[in-house]
């Protein structure tokens, strides 16, 4: 493992101190920070989502934003608007940037803003720019849209429409913890609370376990070099590509119930998410190959969001994940 290995694995393990009971979560986060990518996070309330997001951007020495989503949000109010302001007795328009101009965006409940809010981050997610009046706006190099949503509450909310769930390179569920989690839980919460960090002057005890070093992002800009040099094969190049066209033409699979289940495959950008996702999966492992194992550990994150469910399939209750357990059962390596 070598330094840039070590220091992602260091910044895995601060947000997993803060964050108990959810490695799983911490470490799609830092996968899709690897991976130029923006991530999705479903869970119902009190599943450290936002924790999980902020404690991301704490670890790290750059700039965070969180916009809570509402019904009456307005999209300059994501991306900013230009300001009537006079100089020198001239009038000029200057651009007052929005919350959308930093390097970690917490999209906090982003199904609750109606679509033209949430088209708002379509550019920035997509191209990296922002557009205003006649000005395009670049933003930061580091950039990561984390976006949360509640599975369960449906009312008053607007629906994530299929091209902009595309944009995300993964979707996670987050889950309740279990019981020893939930005791942990307990116990750091109660430590915060009397945690001189918090309540007094900044702690200067070397030996705290809470003491922790930011991460610089020149770190993660030579992670992702590394990342382009992670080999992988034809046969899992191929692997991939039958993992996406599956979904795409299930009827291939006669004796699983995918033709019965899908109604639209995954586009072209699964494939490339995939890909990137294996790598980086493979590189967190200290590897510099991708292996079929890890793809397949990336294919509901990636993948399940990307599917579109029949009207059969909704009826009787099955879920994406259990579309992709499905895929996996039947399409093979080679």
């Amino acid at each position: 493992m070598n330094q840039t290995q070590q220091a992602i694995t260091t910044l895995i393990s601060q947000v997993e101190a803060s964050v108990i009971g959810q490695s799983d979560v911490v470490r799609a986060l830092v996968i899709g920070l690897l991976t130029q990518g923006h991530v999705l996070l479903e869970g119902l309330p009190g599943t450290a989502k936002t924790r999980s997001v902020k404690s991301l951007a704490d670890n790290l020495q750059t700039s965070f934003g969180r916009i809570q989503f509402t019904p009456d949000l307005l999209p300059s109010d994501v991306t900013g608007t230009e300001v009537y302001q006079e100089l020198n007795g001239k009038p000029q328009l200057h651009f007052q940037a929005g919350p959308i101009f930093n390097s970690i965006v917490l999209a906090d409940e982003i199904n609750r803003a109606p679509a033209k809010v949430q088209a708002a981050l379509l550019e920035a997610m997509a191209e990296r720019t922002i557009t205003v009046g006649d000005k395009t706006h670049v933003l930061p190099e580091l950039f990561m849209v984390l976006a949360t949503q509640n599975p369960v509450e449906q009312e008053g909310t607007y629906p994530l429409p299929e091209a902009q769930m595309d944009r995300f390179i993964m979707k996670i569920s987050v889950d309740y913890p279990d019981d020893d989690a939930e005791l942990e839980i307990i116990r750091l919460v109660r430590h915060e609370e009397t945690d001189p960090k918090l309540i007094a002057e900044p702690d200067t005890d070397k030996n705290n376990a809470n003491t922790n070093i930011q991460l610089d992002p020149s770190i993660v800009m030579q992670a992702r070099a590394e990342l382009a040099l992670v080999e992988i094969s034809e046969i899992s190049e191929r692997y991939i590509v039958a993992l996406v066209m599956a979904t795409r033409k299930p009827e291939r699979y006669l004796a699983s119930s995918l033709s019965r289940w899908i109604e639209v495959g995954a586009s072209p950008r699964a494939s490339i998410a995939l890909d990137k996702c294996a790598r980086a999966y493979a590189w967190l492992q200290a590897r510099d190959y991708v292996e079929p194992d890890d793809i397949r550990a990336m294919a509901h994150a990636v993948l399940g969001h990307r599917i579109t469910l029949s009207y059969d399939a909704l009826a009787d209750g099955v879920t994406q994940q259990q579309v992709i357990d499905e895929l996996l059962d039947y399409v093979v390596i080679g």
